[in-house]
């Protein structure tokens, strides 16, 4: 009887657990349709290149080394193999598969990222059925990192674009695309994380997800379940050169929204408003009186910009851009780029403990930002970033003008013993009444001497020594 028992539980417990098994292998989704409707969209993007053009110089290597570092100049800026190997002539062209792309159009607009054609003399695109074209380049967004191409044909298979905005984090994604040259590779994996901003990529709202994409999976199209691309993959995070379980892929909506100029206009035209800007941490939040850390704190605005025209102000804190709830400060460059030059924009902030709403009127971004570069300058040879004092912190210090460190980046600041929060008043014996003539004032600095600064810290006032090390 009790061998009986035992016999049954057994059978009992093993039907559970196939029984398990199988509805586990049930809630997994299956690829195949998608796979089947999609891969005739999908193609290879290689190009040629005279070496003389190129910045690198390439030896003759395999084509798995070739593509290890055309990754490595992509991400790291060097290349790994075949440094100080004989050049090929000028006159000869090198043919690399540097990556993917997707067709958008039956009559042969074809998307893929920037960096794949980046420096190419001629672009080859080859489909699924193993059909190839020499494509025309439409035109290139580099902030986006997304290129348009052109093929001479008619009737081609094309993908379905889906919303972005409707993605949430947890969904399952594919990915196909070329890693290391294997055409129509399948990749699946969930959505991490949305809205991921990194720090060369200030336009784009970053998809981020587990699905494993290597060089080569480059400008190929991000399925959801339904077959519809919601996004383009870009960008990977990797300490060994290859796939580490998190990648990045642009929005569709941003896409296609980029996709619809350079149709047009051959180049995308972007709404400027010119400020620098940072996020808020708890301790700022707190010093601005603020109830929870939020929005994009205004550090500078630019001299004869949109945003000084409308009254901005450095200390001032962006809530809300339009419709839109800024919560942290990386949404907002990219919801700035998404209007147009004249757009007024009412904009509610945060200013001297209160709320208030401005309305911005946007211009066109310059061609030559010279402003950024100069400010992305000051702030690499500073080692630190700088707001105008706002009003009532400089009543409570009994101070009038200065700016206050918004954040210590590293290098001279740090070398110096400057900290977050500290209030700057005066730089080489001239007065600092505020962000402008503090940047007037470090442009004359001189290297590699010290130089008397006046600091408040804590609301007690002292003299340290300041020098730039260059």
């Amino acid at each position: 009887m009790n061998r009986m028992l035992k016999q049954t539980s057994v059978v009992v417990i093993s039907f559970f657990m196939i029984f398990s098994t199988m509805a586990s292998a049930v809630e997994l989704p299956d690829f195949t349709e998608l796979v089947e409707s999609a891969s005739p969209a999908v193609v290879n993007i290689s190009t040629e290149q005279t070496p003389s053009k190129s910045s690198n110089k390439r030896g003759q290597l395999s084509p798995e080394a070739e593509e290890l570092n055309e990754f490595f100049r992509h991400f790291f800026g060097q290349r790994p193999f075949g440094q100080g190997q004989q050049q090929p002539s000028p006159q000869q062209r090198q043919r690399s598969s540097l990556g993917s792309g997707f067709i958008v159009s039956e009559d042969g607009y074809v998307l893929t990222n920037n960096h794949v054609i980046d420096g190419a003399d001629v672009i080859h695109v080859r489909l699924n059925d193993r059909r190839e074209y020499i494509a025309t380049l439409v035109g290139t967004d580099p902030r986006t990192d997304l290129a348009l191409l052109k093929i001479d044909a008619t009737n081609l298979p094309t993908v379905k674009m889906g919303d972005s905005e409707q993605l949430k984090a947890g969904q399952w994604v594919l990915a196909i695309g070329s890693p290391f040259g294997f055409d129509y590779t399948v990749t699946a994996g969930i959505v991490s994380a949305l809205g991921r901003n990194l720090p060369s990529d200030n336009y784009v709202p970053f998809i981020q997800t587990d699905v494993a994409i290597n060089p080569g999976n480059s400008g190929g199209p991000l399925f959801n379940l339904e077959g519809e691309v919601i996004g383009i993959n870009s960008q990977i995070y990797t300490r060994s050169g290859g796939f580490m379980g998190v990648s990045f892929a642009i929005p569709s909506n941003l896409v296609m929204s980029v996709v619809d100029q350079l149709k047009a206009d051959g180049k995308v035209s972007r709404a400027w408003l010119g400020v620098i800007i940072q996020d808020i941490n708890n301790d700022l939040a707190e010093s601005f009186g603020l109830e929870r850390p939020a929005g994009a704190l205004v550090s500078r605005v630019l001299p004869d910009s949109p945003a000084e025209k409308s009254g901005l102000k450095a200390g001032d804190i962006i809530l809300e851009f339009g419709n839109e709830v800024i919560e942290h400060s990386a949404e907002l460059p990219y919801r700035v780029g998404g209007m147009k030059a004249g757009d007024k924009v009412k904009t509610r902030i945060y200013r001297d403990g209160r709320e208030t709403e401005l309305t911005l009127q946007l211009e066109s971004r310059p061609d030559d930002p010279q402003l950024f570069t100069q400010t992305q300058q000051e702030q690499n040879r500073l080692g630190m970033s700088v707001a105008d004092l706002p009003a009532d912190e400089a009543e409570k210090l009994n101070i009038k003008g200065g700016v206050v460190i918004t954040q210590v980046i590293g290098g001279n600041a740090a070398r110096n013993g400057l900290q977050q929060g500290d209030v700057i008043t005066m730089l080489n014996s001239q007065n600092v009444d505020d962000s402008n003539t503090f940047s007037k004032i470090v442009k004359e600095l001189p290297s590699n001497r010290s130089v008397p600064m006046r600091v408040v810290r804590d609301g007690y006032p002292m003299f340290i020594p300041f020098k730039i090390v260059e």
